[in-house]
């Protein structure tokens, strides 16, 4: 099983944090999350770019990276 680290800026309440949390844990091939307000750490078999695509679609008013 793979573990990804992502780097958030601007995330600044739970409502974010539980938006983003739920995105990342309806990809296929994810195992666990665990989000913060800096970032997430991931594991599964899930590609990089499909984890940020998936934050980037909330349209949320933070960076990924």
């Amino acid at each position: 099983m793979a573990h990804q680290s992502l780097s958030f800026k601007g995330v600044e309440n739970a409502d974010q944090i539980n938006r983003i949390t739920t995105a990342l844990m309806m990809l296929d091939g994810v195992d666990s999350v665990e989000v913060g307000r800096h970032g997430a750490e991931v594991e599964g078999r899930t590609r990089r770019d499909a984890l940020i695509k998936a934050i980037q679609a909330l349209k949320l008013p933070i960076k990924v990276s």
